[in-house]
């Protein structure tokens, strides 16, 4: 065949495939949707061309970690989620962390249990779902504006059974969670999500947790963990979800592997060699990294276990009564997390103690008469307010009525050191994620803006940490793979073009802590399923061209 039409064509680009193999150039032809011709097309016709000589062309990247849920259901999604287009994202994996939109049950708890990571938008929200499939419907039915692989978290199926109840289930309990994880993976969820360090997911033991994995095994999903500290309980954090790797059968992805607290950044090359180990006994493990030392979370993950049972009102009653007020103070400035920390009194992550209040930052406040505490951190706030720094985040989160996220920095390093991140980030298991949560206003990680652009620019070109190849394998074609997205993450034919060319010469993260909401620059062009939505760096926010992906065990109803 001599001659093909096609709707564009990409020429004289440097190809990087996704598979860490050396850039080529190549033509790309696409039609429909979908890569139709890689190689040499001078004599092919199409209805454009673009000429990106001296440019990087890739596959679209794949955010394997983040917190979107709530926003991509927005009418205007493509708007609220511009910050990752604009960086390059064409796909993201959404229910990470344990939270997702769906199972509905127990609305109030629910919504209030989300709030943090609904980031201001939960109130813009129809809440007209009860299951996995009625919210992916929505989606669907709405449009996305970038492909969307849906996660359950495993805190609503717990909340849906079991409210915030801190003990173990009943037969009958676990037996309905197992009924709910079954129905999730038939409505189209890729896998599960538990957030080890969160009400009510802190509070389910290892044997519980096997049996959830074993029906998401049996539907051939993924389990996405963040595991219960990454402090003093890192070792047998993780040893946790390599025996339920083990015991249940699942393929594993370790959410954000890092280490807090500087005084355990040491142990990342403990845990590295760890995977690797259980990897070499044939268990399907990995992780991802977020390449920044500080994390976005919700308020609430400040306070002990115990101060949650009954859901986040009740946190805020037991905050009102002066001697509960007392032993919560006491557990977040002097408590020691041990092992097992599911038990009564116990405590997976005291972020407090090991991080120190001058280290947690406030970046989202429900409220306007808050907002002049965003971008400070809680020991800032404590002598502004002329209080004890306990007494002003709880009077604040009070407040707020518990609506509120926060910073935490010494993740992996700090302002003088990276090098703990970036081993984990050199490492060829580690794929790369955001872990951003887009709040609607206030002071946003730079994760949200600058991400993969951050390591093109710094760690590819100017640190030489990376090879060019390598990074974007990191970015593509390895959490494709992790979440078995066959038709997505390389540049092969008969692919989705879902495409990024960017200036290797310009690409650069431009968002700081202090400054957040700057676009990086270097991003030229991106097509999400062929569609151009990225135009020499403008993104069209009128075009919603992603689709709703579903698992492998989606059964059409």
């Amino acid at each position: 065949m001599t001659l093909l039409e096609f709707d564009l064509i990409i020429k004289n680009g440097r190809v990087v495939d996704g598979t860490s193999n050396p850039w080529i150039k190549v033509d790309i032809g696409i039609k429909d949707e979908r890569i139709g011709r890689v190689g040499v097309l001078d004599s092919v016709s199409a209805e454009k061309i673009i000429d990106v000589k001296g440019l990087v062309v890739c596959p679209g990247f794949i955010d394997i970690h983040s917190h979107s849920d709530f926003m991509v259901a927005l009418k205007n999604n493509a708007e609220v989620l511009s910050p990752f287009i604009k960086q390059g994202v064409t796909t993201q994996v959404i229910g990470n962390c344990g939270f997702s939109p769906a199972p509905v049950r127990n609305l109030d708890l629910l919504k209030a249990y989300c709030a943090g990571i609904a980031g201001g938008y939960g109130d813009q929200l129809s809440w007209n779902w009860t299951t996995m499939r009625e919210y992916l419907g929505l989606l669907e039915k709405q449009g996305v504006s970038m492909n969307v692989v849906p996660l359950v978290g495993e805190g609503p199926i717990r909340i849906a059974v079991m409210g915030f109840e801190t003990r173990s289930p009943t037969g009958q309990e676990l037996g309905e969670m197992k009924r709910l994880v079954a129905e999730a993976m038939e409505d189209g969820a890729f896998g599960m999500s538990t957030g080890l360090i969160y009400a009510p997911g802190m509070y389910t033991t290892t044997e519980e947790l096997i049996e959830l994995y074993k029906v998401v095994a049996k539907y051939r999903g993924i389990a996405t963990f963040h595991i219960r500290g990454s402090s003093e309980l890192f070792f047998p954090a993780l040893e946790e979800i390599i025996r339920i790797a083990e015991a249940s059968g699942v393929s594993v992805d370790q959410s954000h592997h890092e280490a807090t607290g500087k005084d355990y950044w040491w142990k990342v090359g403990t845990t590295l060699r760890m995977i690797e180990e259980a990897r070499s006994r044939g268990l399907d493990i990995t992780f991802d990294v977020f390449p920044y030392v500080a994390a976005n979370t919700t308020m609430l993950a400040l306070y002990p276990p115990w101060s949650l049972e009954g859901g986040v009102q009740k946190l805020l009653e037991r905050l009102k009564d002066p001697g509960t007020r007392a032993k919560i103070k006491n557990d977040m400035e002097e408590l020691t997390p041990t092992w097992p920390p599911w038990k009564p009194g116990g405590w997976p992550h005291n972020f407090v103690k090991v991080c120190g209040w001058e280290n947690l930052y406030i970046i989202w406040c429900k409220s306007e008469k808050n907002k002049k505490y965003e971008n400070k951190s809680i020991a800032e706030v404590a002598k502004i307010l002329e209080k004890e720094p306990f007494d002003a985040i709880s009077d604040l989160l009070l407040e707020e009525n518990g609506e509120m996220t926060v910073l935490i920095h010494e993740i992996g390093g700090d302002r003088v050191t990276e090098e703990p991140m970036l081993t984990v980030l050199r490492h060829p298991y580690a794929s790369v994620e955001t872990d951003a949560i887009p709040i609607k206003v206030g002071v946003p990680p730079p994760n949200l803006y600058g991400t993969f652009p951050k390591v093109l620019g710094r760690y590819v070109r100017d640190k030489k940490i990376l090879r060019l190849e390598d990074a974007i394998r990191k970015m593509t074609s390895l959490p494709a793979q992790r979440f078995g997205l066959r038709d997505r993450g390389l540049l092969r034919e008969g692919m989705y073009a879902d495409i990024v060319i960017f200036n290797p010469e310009t690409i650069i993260d431009k968002a700081t802590y202090a400054n957040p909401h700057q676009h990086s620059e270097g991003i030229e062009y991106v097509l999400i399923n062929g569609n151009m939505v990225v135009r020499k760096g403008a993104h069209d926010t009128n075009i919603l061209a992603g689709k709703l992906l579903r698992g492998p065990s989606y059964i059409p109803r």
